[in-house]
């Protein structure tokens, strides 16, 4: 956790930059917040404006498309920034330049780059940035860590993660960097394990007390795709750490039944369950039946608030998600994702009309990984070469 500043007055104007799509979740969570007497809205960053009726309750906010100028007129103190990926670099800086401090949605940067470039700018500019990993706010990371600190599962012997997710063909047409790799020559990495399921590589590596760049020795990746896109759907990736711990990460935008994202901790005499969405922890150890709990949470923007009043510690600085930049930049790096053969995965149409692409027994596969910590061209799978590993 960061150093604690000087207290600043209550409330605090906001500018939100990105208010549709992830971005309404940051509106309700500013409306919230605003009825608690901590945030004002000052203004608004989106190409449309917003209407009436999104904005109900928040009086008048200033909207434009320009977020510096609106940084200018609204005398923000804070701003959140929800934009597409390859924009979060160059905001935050405009933001850190004029001393407004962060709220920077994940992932920070689409390139290791592109991350210090921001990282560096926002501590020489002494403004303190916090980045949107929600699961970092869970106090299960807590209770989890103590566990192991006690010796509840012995030694840890790995971490694996799954995510077996349904994502239909519209949602890689929601934006034009939506699973892209690249626009000419601007980064993107808009892929499944660097956005829609980063926070399962990015709290598995919490876990292991792994977050910073340093604590990364070497990431292996493959990357395969079943849509028609750029970017990968379908992934996994082996993180070692300094410590030792392989790290295996086996996840999926095109799995068979959808179901909640979990990390599992290894143990020499026992396992630890993590569903990171829902903060539900169970313990499993011989001898002794399972024992589960759920958590609370602390909200990030309320964390920033809290440690611009000079109550809290940073929860997730910038330097804390440089293990998680490490592995965007070996994604970024790596060849081009292979494409799923046809056979291998089916299309289908829901009710609604949406089609989708569904992989053969990923779900058994994503499963695996986590439980034996094996990439999927070590379960013996035809479609994953292990010509196809890239490390760094």
């Amino acid at each position: 956790m960061s150093a604690l500043p000087s207290p600043l007055p209550s409330p605090l104007p906001v500018v939100l930059a990105g208010a549709r799509g992830h971005g309404r979740s940051h509106l309700e969570n500013i409306r919230r917040l605003q009825g608690l007497g901590r945030v004002t809205l000052a203004g608004i960053c989106e190409l449309k404006p917003l209407s009436d009726e999104e904005l109900d309750g928040f009086g008048t906010p200033e909207q434009s498309t320009d977020f510096a100028g609106l940084l200018d007129s609204t005398g923000a103190r804070i701003a959140v920034i929800c934009t597409p990926i390859p924009t979060h670099t160059d905001l935050a800086l405009a933001a850190a330049e004029r001393g407004v401090h962060l709220l920077l949605e994940k992932p920070p940067a689409p390139s290791y780059a592109e991350f210090r470039r921001m990282a560096d700018g926002v501590r020489a500019a002494g403004v303190h940035c916090q980045i949107g990993f929600q699961s970092l706010g869970s106090h299960a990371l807590t209770a989890i860590r103590e566990l192991i600190a006690a010796g509840a599962i012995g030694e840890v012997t790995g971490i694996g993660g799954a995510g077996a997710w349904v994502r239909d063909e519209a949602y890689f047409r929601r934006a034009p960097w939506a699973g892209r790799r690249r626009i000419g020559d601007t980064d993107v990495v808009d892929g499944v394990l660097t956005n829609p399921l980063a926070h399962a590589v990015a709290t598995a590596l919490a876990l292991d007390g792994s977050s910073r760049a340093e604590d990364i020795t070497t990431v292996e990746t493959e990357l395969f795709r079943a849509n028609d896109i750029e970017a990968d759907d379908t992934s996994c990736v082996r993180i070692t750490t300094r410590r030792g711990t392989p790290v295996v990460i086996s996840v999926t935008l095109c799995a068979e039944r959808p179901d909640e994202p979990y990390l599992l901790v290894h143990g020499t005499r026992g396992r630890i369950t993590y569903w990171y969405k829902d903060d539900r922890v169970l313990v499993q150890r011989p001898g002794r039946g399972p024992e589960e709990s759920v958590h609370g949470r602390t909200d990030l923007l309320e964390n920033l608030l809290d440690h611009l009043a000079g109550t809290a510690g940073l929860l997730v600085t910038p330097d804390l998600t440089g293990a998680f930049m490490r592995v965007v930049e070996t994604v970024r790096t790596a060849p081009e994702p292979t494409p799923i053969p046809a056979a291998a995965w089916s299309g289908s149409t829901d009710a609604t009309g949406a089609r989708r692409r569904t992989v053969h027994g990923i779900d058994a596969l994503v499963a695996a990984g986590a439980e034996s910590l094996v990439l999927f061209s070590e379960q013996g799978v035809p479609w994953a070469l292990p010509s196809e590993v890239h490390s760094s």
